[in-house]
């Protein structure tokens, strides 16, 4: 179990297309470049990622290239994503927000799990995006089947 984050299930079922789980979290470590897929406690799958261009630390403002750090959730599926395909992390909170207000910044927004920009045919092994977490095009079309609206995602340094 990971601790510090609530296991909270998502709405859906346990399977995905063909005998894919269904995950009930995902979690992201950092300082590693992995995220996983839990179901009911237990990793099901292992993804190597890329993060923002400086991912060292909390995210604290638009622009500063980190990947937030934190308890979060799914909020948004993108089709249209510029990035082939992205689910949306509900960054920022509102402690996101009053920080960034308390240095009279803006925190940014639009914080997704994606696939390539394009440029990128394979996820790259190299930190390159403005703060989100990629993926290659065929993991993040994984990821998509398999994590629903709802799910929390858990950001660990």
């Amino acid at each position: 179990m990971i601790s510090g984050a609530a296991m909270v299930l998502a709405s859906g079922s346990a399977r995905a297309a063909g005998n894919e789980e269904m995950a009930d979290m995902v979690v992201v470590f950092k300082s590693s470049r992995k995220l996983y897929l839990y179901r009911d406690g237990e990793p099901i799958r292992r993804f190597t990622i890329a993060l923002g261009f400086a991912p060292e630390g909390h995210k604290e403002f638009e622009g500063d290239g980190r990947t937030p750090e934190g308890t979060y959730y799914i909020d948004r599926l993108n089709p249209n994503s510029q990035f082939h395909l992205s689910l949306g992390i509900s960054y920022p909170d509102p402690n996101d927000r009053a920080r960034a207000a308390a240095k009279g910044l803006d925190p940014g927004g639009d914080i997704f799990i994606h696939g390539s920009d394009g440029r990128r045919p394979r996820r790259n092994p190299e930190d390159w995006t403005a703060g989100c977490i990629a993926l290659s095009n065929a993991e993040i079309e994984e990821i998509w089947r398999r994590v629903p609206v709802g799910t929390p995602i858990v950001i660990q340094p």
